[in-house]
């Protein structure tokens, strides 16, 4: 398993209108190889939102990273100051706390 955290602003855009991107958005994510689980975030009161992703591998991250669906997302003109952080999951533990991944 393999966990991808991704946080930008919002530019020229509302909430509600990212609110409905998003949902237009969902069921391409959800076709994704390798990508497990896909959480969507919203911190309105300091106008940050983003993503934490759960996949199989990094190899899954890595591959998606290519594609024209994380591309057009990456480079889209009403999201700033876009970061992405990726982790590797320590099994055990994970699911010692009831992790389900």
């Amino acid at each position: 398993m393999h966990i991808q955290i991704i946080n930008f602003r919002l530019k020229g855009v509302s909430e509600e209108d990212y609110a409905g991107l998003a949902d237009e958005l969902a069921p391409s994510y959800a076709a994704v190889p390798g990508l497990v689980r896909k959480v969507w975030l919203a911190d309105s009161e300091n106008g940050v939102y983003g993503g934490v992703y759960v996949w199989q591998d990094r190899q899954a991250m890595e591959d998606f990273a290519q594609t024209e669906l994380n591309k057009s997302v990456a480079t889209h003109p009403n999201l700033d100051d876009v970061t992405s952080t990726d982790f590797g999951v320590l099994l055990g533990p994970t699911a010692v706390t009831r992790g389900s991944i």
